[in-house]
């Protein structure tokens, strides 16, 4: 009955004729009956229809009208007439008269006029509601006859209109015509805020509500509101609990038959969808489509209070919760709720243990699937987030995002009770035990406790000896990761801690920390007995030997004694005649590095050491120490013998030389 609809086009409204026919085919209109009347009138011409809009009620001329803007304003705003076109001859002019007779039928409701009191008869039925063609199988009732054998079509499984690219089958042209444009790629519908493009009328009207806000479909039990009635329809499953789609295979069941589809391929490994730039393979479509926003650095869906974009609808969801304080998702056993459903699930294997996610090649057991996926790269090496100032690579992207705070120097979380600022909510929780003396992680060998759990699983490592990191150059294997980081520098030479006073760079962070305190003169570490401070605590634990006479480290070959481990290897190097530490620019070979820096500094002529009352530099820190007692009147080595004091050990030595008689 719709064919001649295509002829639309002439009258200038731009749809997509098939849309028309597919939007049409789905309502009844008087001017479908006329048809048939007319075609008794003139079997030998061709019918086509004019479409006039009422100005006075239609928001736009039908000239710049698309599908979306037609439907809107509804077919009560415009005027239908059939005509016949037939050829121009002295025949055709008389056959037209009859067609151009005044119209006789007019409604008494509307006064609307008609030509064939058939039209009028079908135009009637929209006032009276009328709808005498009915369906003998299920009841449904039309207003038109066409309309009522497109219906049929449902029960008999006729499907006439076939695809000729794919043979899918289908009930209505106009659905074939939509079909099609999956294989031409054909999206007709371009959105006028963000250029997006689609290939329904459908889903180009479901997005506009992305733009104008609007969510037509309300819950009755909760008052929610969403912008299509299939998430409505999904969403009251929530409140029913029904679960309609059930897995053969494993007996899962789901609320919706797509999250059914989609879970099955986890049993087949099915992944369908391809991104034709970089080749990888997903499960779903929505999966590509979010992944290849990656390529297009697209982010569609935008907050409107805070302005930030996502790529994703369901993240921006979960974002403006944070605005709304909305917390939906609570657990029944502790309630605790959660803004995600997903952090629901998690926290819920707290009470049952339950950790689902097994490593393939170590056995090692997580409750997230995420922590699996981190944990995995230990093993393959894989560092995919990578800092633009530094190369630097890392495992997880939180990582990523800690370590660009110190190119930044940002540290946004901040403790109440002292005021110290850190660059990781972690750092600030751990520090926060400090104050609490918490320490909420105990060993169960030996009971000792700590404030993090991952300071107790290091230290578990001290009963089992496990080692589990490897250094791949040189075999050497460590109880911690951040200590095979810190060992692989050794062979790459890094050194990323750089002194922005002095531009001295090291290996280590906690050798950063403590050159530092070289500029700002602090020391934390004080001695109980004799009030001494320190920079370090390990310089303080060597110091407190003195006080104690405490000598661990004993030499193999002499006998010797130490107070620390490093003055014994330097120690063992008088018997083995062994100086590692050689300058490369005079080949002066030392048995300790700590020599050969200052020696390097005779070459470079740094003098890092400043006394903060006179200015003068120093190349050593212990000449900075001896020349500060010039301004502090302090003189610590006292001979014995005469009781004479002096501000350094070598004026000390070579007086005492005086007493013994020793030549210099």
């Amino acid at each position: 009955m719709l064919e001649n609809a295509q002829n639309m086009l002439f009258v200038g409204l731009p749809g997509p004729p098939e849309d028309m026919i597919s939007y049409l085919e789905q309502k009844e209109f008087p001017w479908m009956l006329e048809h048939e009347d007319l075609r008794s009138f003139c079997p030998e011409g061709e019918i086509r229809l004019e479409m006039k809009a009422n100005p006075t009620e239609v928001s736009l001329p039908v000239e710049e009208m698309d599908l979306q803007s037609f439907m809107n304003d509804g077919l009560d705003n415009f005027a239908f007439r059939e005509f016949c076109v037939a050829s121009q001859n002295s025949s055709h002019i008389e056959h037209q008269r009859m067609h151009s007779d005044k119209k006789s039928s007019v409604c008494n409701q509307c006064g609307k006029s008609f030509m064939h009191r058939t039209s009028l008869a079908g135009h009637q039925r929209i006032h009276s509601g009328e709808r005498p063609y009915e369906c003998n199988q299920c009841g449904k009732t039309f207003t038109d006859s066409s309309n009522l054998a497109v219906h049929q079509r449902v029960h008999t499984g006729e499907r006439p209109y076939q695809c000729n690219q794919c043979g899918k089958t289908f009930s209505r042209s106009s659905s074939l015509a939509v079909h099609q444009r999956i294989h031409t790629g054909e999206k007709p519908y371009e959105c006028k805020q963000c250029g997006t493009t689609f290939s329904h009328s459908s889903s180009f009207a479901v997005h506009l509500r992305i733009h104008s806000g609007e969510k037509p479909y309300e819950c009755k039990q909760c008052g929610k509101t969403f912008s299509t009635s299939s998430r409505l329809t999904v969403h009251q499953r929530i409140h029913t609990g029904d679960k309609p789609h059930e897995c053969k295979q494993c007996g899962k069941t789901f609320n919706r038959s797509s999250t059914l589809v989609v879970h099955q391929r986890i049993h087949t490994g099915d992944k369908p969808y391809e991104c034709k730039q970089c080749g990888k393979t997903f499960s779903t479509s929505s999966s590509l489509a979010v992944h290849q926003r990656i390529h297009t650095g697209e982010k569609p869906y935008e907050c409107k209070q805070c302005g930030k974009t996502f790529t994703q609808i369901s993240i921006l969801d979960v974002h403006q919760r944070k605005h709304t304080g909305e917390k939906p998702y609570k657990c029944k056993q502790c309630e605790k709720s959660f803004s995600q459903s997903s952090c629901l699930a998690e926290h819920q294997r707290i009470h049952t243990g339950e950790k689902p996610y097994v490593c393939k090649q170590c056995g090692e057991t997580f409750s997230r699937s995420s922590s699996l996926v981190v944990h995995q790269r230990i093993h393959t090496g894989e560092k995919p987030y990578e800092c633009k100032q530094c190369g630097k690579t890392f495992t997880q992207i939180s990582s990523l995002a800690v370590h660009e705070r110190t190119h930044t120097g940002e540290k946004p979380y901040e403790c109440k009770q002292c005021g110290k600022t850190f660059i990781s909510i972690s750092s600030l929780a751990v520090h926060q035990r400090t104050h609490t003396g918490e320490k909420p992680y105990k060993c169960k060998q030996c009971a000792q406790t700590f404030s993090t759990g991952s300071s107790l699983v290091v230290h578990q490592r001290i009963h089992t000896g496990e080692k589990p990191y490897e250094c791949k150059q040189c075999g050497e294997t460590f109880s911690r990761s951040s200590r095979l980081a810190e060992h692989m520098r050794i062979h790459t030479g890094e050194k990323p801690y750089e002194c922005k006073q002095c531009g001295k760079s090291f290996r280590l962070s906690s050798s950063f920390s403590v050159h530092q305190r070289i500029h700002t003169g602090e020391k934390p570490y004080k001695c109980k007995q004799c009030a001494q401070t320190f920079s370090t605590g390990s310089s303080l634990a060597v110091h407190q030997r003195t006080h104690t006479g405490e000598k661990p480290y004993e030499c193999k070959q002499c006998g010797n004694t130490f107070t620390q481990i490093s003055s014994l290897s330097v120690h063992e190097r008088t018997h083995t005649g062994e100086k590692p530490y050689e300058c490369k620019e005079c080949g002066k070979i030392f048995s300790r590095s700590s020599s050969l820096a200052v020696h390097q500094r005779t070459h470079t002529g740094e003098k890092p050491y400043e006394c903060k009352q006179c200015a003068q530099t120093f190349s050593t820190g212990s000449s900075l120490a001896v020349h500060q007692r010039t301004h502090t009147g302090e003189k610590p080595y006292k001979c014995k013998q005469c009781g004479k004091t002096f501000t350094n050990n070598y004026s000390f030595i070579v007086h005492h030389r005086i007493h013994t008689g020793e030549e210099s």
